[in-house]
């Protein structure tokens, strides 16, 4: 036979179809009746090295297919082979109905073919990828679809919670008066709810948990292919780009007790990762149970085929990789020159994508922030916690507010990198809302069914005077003032910025940092009650970030005229003013080029954590130029009033 891809390939007289085992003995591809889901056919596939192969003649796109895997079943040894097991093809880029948990797909020789999804075989339809929309210090938005959309009473009813609802003219609406760059897509491929949520009556709402690397979850995306395409297209009409966020450190297959669904009937031990000197256990540098092993030159490839597959057939813009630190990991641990991150920083199609690592797990030296190599973004935890520690008033964080303001240049001037490639932000998927942020001292995740075990214990968080809910004003007036805050302290960062979907509006999770199986009012946004006050404030501060030069710069500062750094009575700060541990204001001043007017000029960015107003005293303005406070009623004579942060720019007298 000829080297072919893997996967099912058309061809004008019917398909082959690939797939890859080196411990199998043998793989029987399965075909399904398109209308009753009946098996119609089972044929014993052709072995070629470590390939098995079938051309069946007179099948073509829309057939449903699966594979069954023959071999010794021996887990102890790392072998699960059980040709009772429907097993999902890896390379599958569309499934006829969604994952769902029993436990029959865990227990040998129980026949699971009513249990899993059928791949179905299409015909590829490239678009042309035009190069990614969202500039060098744009503003991410990461949406969970559903929960986004759900309650959107403008989407039609048909279309609230699935991916096409992101195209609604209502929806882009939103995205564009916040200034959106890009919409991170929480993921959209296929997964399956862990095996202990069922019995609590809960499901996986956020999709970290998948099967199908390639091929959409119906449930979100019933159009497939084509709704991404659609969405994709209107998304970029409007200047907006898509990343998806995609997981390729673990699968929902589980440890030892979990499903038997695809990678782990076919090919176990070259998918996953084991203990060098005992096969039958699974490395858990995850903590999801399973490892991918990333550097075996079949997951390298398989890797590499997704992220073509949706570029080529979708146009994406780019990606985010959940606990990404797995895809440089070795058999001695991490390496940023690591085949798969080599390979795709230099592949024709990958290399002007938007690519943004989550930068750790839990495995020996998983922790990898700032080691990734360029030009992947990192999420920066540093800063999101130094950001959040400054405004609770732990005392002493002055400098390091400075430097995440300067996009963290101790952390990416590592291996001579001359510029940040952080990705800031202050609350994520992962974590309290930012509105909880402010309201919760401590997590509350007691509807997740694990007596509150589950989630970080620290977060960095304070309550304002009462945990959680309240009627009182004054309270409720400090929550919104320090949510202001940590927008604004956001939006003036060097680097790239993220918000989470309905963090700008005061959405609340009651608490709960760890809502991943809260698929309910927990996690949907009402529209309805979006707080239109941190609405408006989250629109104006990422338009003044949009009009400013200096933000989407990502070189480090200098201090030779691009930035000062100055007392809240403009004297430029001294040592001790650092290094005193009360010290709660400081100004930013920053060299920029002002896209409303044309003009170089100067932009004062103040902070004052105080609970009290403060003023502050700007350096003389330029001739013929004085002071204008963005956000507030001006600024005379030099004087600004600061309750949290104030942007102050020069303008013509």
């Amino acid at each position: 036979m000829t080297a072919s891809p893997l996967g099912p390939q058309p061809t004008p007289r019917g398909t082959l179809f690939s797939v890859h085992s080196r411990d199998a003995e043998r793989i029987e591809l399965c075909l399904f009746d398109t209308a009753d889901g009946r098996e119609v056919r089972r044929i014993s596939m052709e072995r070629d090295g470590d390939i098995h192969r079938a051309s069946v003649s007179s099948v073509g796109p829309g057939t449903r297919y699966g594979y069954r895997a023959h071999g010794r079943y021996d887990p102890d040894a790392g072998l699960w082979f059980d040709p009772a097991k429907l097993l999902v093809d890896p390379y599958a880029v569309e499934l006829d109905r969604p994952f769902r948990y029993d436990a029959r797909l865990a227990a040998f020789g129980e026949d699971t073919a009513d249990l899993v999804p059928r791949a179905v075989v299409t015909k590829p339809r490239a678009v042309k990828p035009a190069p990614p929309l969202m500039v060098p210090g744009g503003l991410i938005y990461e949406v969970a679809v559903k929960p986004f959309t759900i309650l959107n009473e403008e989407v039609p009813a048909k279309q609230r919670g699935t991916l096409a609802a992101l195209a609604h003219p209502s929806v882009i609406a939103h995205l564009k008066r916040l200034g959106v760059g890009a919409v991170e897509l929480m993921p959209i491929t296929a997964w399956i709810d862990e095996r202990h949520l069922p019995p609590l009556g809960l499901t996986n709402g956020w999709g970290y948990n998948p099967i199908a690397l390639m091929a959409l979850d119906p449930r979100l995306v019933p159009g497939g292919m084509e709704e991404l395409r659609r969405t994709v297209a209107a998304l970029h009409v409007e200047g907006i780009g898509v990343i998806l966020d995609l997981v390729f450190n673990h699968t929902g297959e589980s440890d030892r007790y979990g499903p038997t669904l695809s990678f782990r009937g076919l090919d176990n031990r070259t998918y996953y990762r084991h203990l060098p000197d005992n096969p039958g256990v699974l490395v858990n540098d995850t903590g999801c149970g399973n490892t991918i092993a990333c550097d075996e030159p079949v997951v390298t490839d398989l890797v590499l085929d997704c992220l073509r597959h949706f570029v080529r057939e979708a146009g994406i813009d780019g990606f985010r990789f959940d606990l990404a630190s797995i895809l440089g990991r070795r058999p001695d641990g991490f390496d940023r020159n690591a085949p798969l991150l080599a390979r795709m920083t230099a592949d024709p199609l990958l290399a002007d994508r938007i690519l943004i690592a989550e930068p750790w797990d839990i495995g020996p030296g998983g922790y990898q922030l700032g080691n990734f190599p360029a030009p992947f973004l990192e999420w920066n935890d540093r800063a999101r916690d130094d950001l959040r520690r400054f405004w609770r008033g732990d005392r002493g964080m002055i400098g390091q507010l400075a430097t995440l303001l300067s996009g963290s240049s101790d952390i990416f001037s590592r291996n001579n990198g001359g510029a940040t490639r952080s990705v800031n932000f202050v609350a994520a998927h992962d974590g309290f809302t930012l509105m909880d942020l402010v309201s919760h001292a401590h997590k509350h995740n007691e509807a997740n069914g694990e007596d509150n075990r589950d989630g970080h214990n620290e977060n960095h968080s304070w309550n304002n005077g009462v945990e959680g809910a309240t009627t009182d004003p004054a309270i409720l007036a400090a929550r919104r003032r320090d949510v202001k805050a940590l927008i604004s302290t956001l939006m003036a960062t060097r680097g790239t910025v993220m918000l989470t979907a309905g963090d700008e509006a005061g959405r609340s999770q009651r608490g709960n940092n760890n809502a991943y199986c809260q698929d309910n009012a927990i996690t949907w946004l009402d529209w309805s009650a979006l707080d239109t006050e941190l609405l408006a404030h989250t629109a104006a501060i990422s338009a003044i970030r949009s009009r400013f030069t200096v933000f989407s710069e990502n070189t480090f500062f200098t201090g030779d005229g691009d930035v000062s750094w100055l007392t809240f009575d403009a004297r430029p700060m001294a040592v001790s003013d650092w290094e005193n541990p009360e010290t709660e204001t400081l100004t930013m001043l920053l060299a920029t080029l002002d896209r409303q007017t044309t003009l170089k000029t100067h932009l004062a960015v103040v902070f004052n954590r105080s609970p009290f107003p403060r003023q502050f005293r700007l350096p003389s303005p330029l001739p013929g130029r004085r002071w204008a406070d963005l956000l507030g009623d001006g600024a005379a004579g030099g004087l600004v009033e600061a309750r949290a942060v104030a942007f102050v720019v020069e303008v013509g007298e």
